[in-house]
């Protein structure tokens, strides 16, 4: 039986908001990044993911720490704010008293090595958590920027990764990439530019601030080569109308065979060759 979305096709589309931006209603009137990507790496696992019958990430933690940061540069009251809806994940035996759990001692170091960094506090004054929306060739893309600097013709994205010089295998190309590639954070780029250009009437340039989850915290500065957001806008284009096909049960998702959710699936319905086993 072909999967499909459950939506009313007489409810409106949703009207983003700082409070609704995250609700998973909003999913399914808006593409994102976050969205289109887990399509890109298995279409059954992410149209399940969207139905409620699957989640990728068993331990939130890495999201919550990335959260955790993106809080404090937001502002004082949104971090105290997240800090008290999420004890029990941040404090040890949920209480403040009884000090952080060890991940988020590291996301002090991160933020510590961010905040007293003379030229990060210059750079990034703006906007924060700015909401953008749009259509790309025919279809409705949400976004949200940590930081608009409109005045100056830039945004900035905040970043978490293991390692800035880590090197990752991209078993799809067949090839090595840099943290920003292997995540998709060019294409998120792209697609925030373009729903800036429409929601403001300005082409500007956006830049990755990185900082790694390591003892001693690297960090990083990254402008982005139009060329490379434009390979990605190009792509998009090409996939989009099939992954929101699938979405609508149009069209059958493909199975990638190797995630989590395919795995769970798996029957042993055919004998294959060990020669023929796919590698890498």
């Amino acid at each position: 039986m072909e999967k499909q979305v459950k939506k009313n096709s007489s409810q409106k589309t949703s009207s983003l908001n700082s409070n609704n931006y995250y609700d998973h209603s909003t999913d399914f009137d808006y593409m994102s990044k976050s969205i289109y990507w887990n399509f890109l790496q298995c279409e059954d696992a992410a149209l399940a993911e969207l139905n409620g019958e699957y989640r990728r990430f068993q331990d939130e933690t890495p999201l919550l720490v990335g959260n955790y940061l993106h809080s404090f540069f937001e502002s004082e009251e949104s971090h105290q704010q997240f800090l008290d809806d999420h004890k029990k994940e941040i404090f040890k035996y949920g209480n403040p008293e009884k000090g952080m759990k060890k991940a988020f001692v590291d996301a002090d170091k991160m933020i510590n090595t961010l905040k007293d960094d003379p030229y990060f506090d210059a750079i990034y004054q703006g906007d924060k958590e700015v909401i953008v929306a749009g259509t790309i060739d025919g279809i409705k893309w949400k976004g949200k920027l940590d930081c608009l600097v409109l005045d100056r013709g830039l945004f900035l994205d905040l970043k978490t990764t293991q390692d800035l010089h880590k090197k990752y295998w991209n078993a799809q190309e067949h090839t090595y990439q840099n943290f920003a590639e292997i995540h998709g954070y060019i294409l998120q780029m792209a697609i925030y530019q373009e729903l800036v250009k429409q929601q403001f009437g300005k082409k500007i340039a956006p830049f990755i601030i990185a900082v790694s989850k390591q003892d001693i915290p690297d960090k990083g500065i990254y402008s982005i080569p139009q060329e490379l957001m434009d390979d990605e806008m190009n792509k998009l284009i090409k996939k989009q109308d099939h992954i929101k096909n699938v979405i609508d049960g149009k069209e059958k998702p493909e199975a990638c065979g190797r995630c989590a959710w395919c795995r769970s699936k798996k029957e042993l319905t055919n004998i294959i060759p060990i020669d023929w086993l796919k590698i890498g």
